[in-house]
């Protein structure tokens, strides 16, 4: 029977990390690091990283998990690859600094991954778009052909290829969905009407409604355009027409 791990509060495993020479940075993330998200269900979601080659017994840590704590312990190069690419980058994106040994390098690789680079950006914007594309086509011709279920379920779909989209453009890993609120409320997309965006994405979440459809494309057709995505667009040749308005 594997041994037990031991359990510890956040505190006292910060008080502990902290004194030992072998942490050089602590980063919490999740709830706790977006202010006004934390509810009376929120744990401290806490990478804890390691010099290279350092021996500590704090190991012994290694996948804690209550519903206090819930630790990532890892090295600084491990550190600095989590996430790039993955899930974890937007909340790494996010995190808040708890110890930085390094003169500021943690912060710094935080702001890393917090900003992706050009490349990176236009090639996931380009992907996103056209996935996009294909769940609004998709939606729109099950819309017509009566299967409504269909129609709604892509409908929800495109939602997210857009919103990854969107952020990709603004050369930022997307949030998930419990900060997506938060997100756009503090750092809007540019040209982005925050309210009028999160009221029209739930729309068409909910109902799959055509019309709504059509014309939130409309808006990111002209913004991928400008962008220089006009070729993904222009490979959906005539059924472009499906998805943009009908005037």
């Amino acid at each position: 029977m594997p041994a037990q791990r031991p359990l510890i509060s956040y505190d006292a495993f910060v008080e502990t990390a902290t004194a030992d020479p072998a942490v050089v940075g602590l980063v919490l993330k999740g709830s706790r690091a977006h202010e006004g998200m934390t509810t009376e269900h929120s744990d401290h979601d806490l990478y804890v990283v390691l010099a290279e080659g350092a021996t500590t017994g704090l190991t012994r840590y290694a996948g804690h998990r209550t519903p206090e704590l819930d630790l990532v312990i890892l090295t600084l190069d491990e550190f600095r690859a989590a996430g790039m690419p993955g899930f974890e980058r937007y909340a790494l994106a996010r995190g808040r600094v708890v110890l930085d040994r390094l003169d500021g390098e943690i912060a710094r690789i935080l702001s890393t991954k917090a900003r992706l680079d050009a490349d990176e950006a236009h090639q996931e914007a380009a992907a996103h778009l056209d996935a996009y594309a294909n769940s609004l086509y998709r939606s729109v011709k099950n819309a017509r052909d009566g299967q409504a279920l269909a129609a709604r379920l892509d409908a929800a779909d495109s939602v997210r290829f857009l919103l990854e989209f969107l952020f990709a453009l603004d050369r930022r890993p997307r949030p998930y969905n419990k900060y997506l609120h938060w997100e756009l409320c503090r750092f809007p997309l540019p040209a982005w009407d925050t309210g009028h965006l999160l009221d029209t994405v739930s729309r068409i979440a909910a109902t799959g409604d055509v019309a709504t459809q059509r014309d939130l494309f409309a808006r990111v057709e002209a913004v991928a355009r400008a962008a220089g995505h006009g070729a993904v667009l222009d490979g959906w040749g005539g059924d472009l027409r499906l998805m943009r308005p009908r005037r």
